[in-house]
């Protein structure tokens, strides 16, 4: 797995929207957000590398209202595609204001979950054609769910009582195996490197993923190296 190390951005792990830069130049992504409210502190946060004029007449029309990516990813524990939600009357509302600003219809939002019932949605879009944008989701959608995840947990352990809280206890066999796969390792490879059948490497990957609060071992092996588990490799 090729993981994206945000932490290494320009002014450190809190330039949030330097970090969407980031991830967008090295997946060869056009635009990046990320918004999330924390239910423990009350709090909201929202970032975008979209243009200003763009930022400013969504919130001015209050389109984070009517917008169906954002709905839909909310309500989904998988990557949401832009193209499922064309039929939705919202989708055009908003996506016809977009291209006013020339911006595109094509992306994903990729909803995230905390052990404290924090939500997160990382989207991301691109000005490629559909069969072009298919072929790129494919490729890096693995590296996208593990940035997604690490984004969400900068955010989220930005605020002090949160670093306290979010901390799980993995075993050291588990967070070996998660920094094998963060080296690109297959659970094939990494039974051979370890001596034990690929079957106990899925129990302990399920295990993680568990206590990660993860729905992918992508998203997990984000989050594992957001907390300082491991090396991004």
């Amino acid at each position: 797995m090729d993981l994206i190390d945000l932490a290494s951005t320009p002014e450190g792990r809190r330039d949030f929207v330097g970090q969407l830069h980031d991830v967008c130049e090295k997946l060869e992504l056009d635009y990046a957000s990320y918004a999330s409210a924390n239910p423990v502190t009350g709090t909201v946060h929202a970032f975008t590398n979209y243009p200003d004029a763009w930022k400013s007449h969504y919130m001015e029309h209050e389109l984070h209202m009517k917008d169906p990516t954002l709905k839909a990813a909310s309500r989904s524990i998988a990557p949401v595609d832009w193209k499922r939600l064309e039929k939705d009357t919202n989708f055009s509302k908003v996506f016809h204001q977009a291209h006013d600003f020339n911006l595109p219809d094509v992306g994903l939002t990729i909803p995230i979950r905390g052990p404290f019932g924090e939500t997160g949605l990382f989207s991301v879009s691109s000005t490629l054609s559909l069969p072009n944008w298919k072929k790129l989701k494919s490729k890096v959608i693995g590296n996208l769910q593990a940035a997604a995840v690490y984004m969400h947990d900068r955010v989220m352990n930005s605020e002090t009582i949160m670093q306290t809280l979010r901390y799980p206890t993995l075993s050291s066999r588990e967070i070996e195996i998660l920094q094998w796969v963060a080296l690109g390792k297959s659970q094939q490879d990494i039974g051979d490197i370890l001596s034990i059948s690929p079957r106990t490497v899925e129990v302990h990957l399920r295990s993680s993923r568990e206590k990660l609060c993860a729905v992918t071992t992508a998203q997990a092996v984000g989050r594992a190296v957001s907390l300082g588990m491991i090396d991004p490799g």
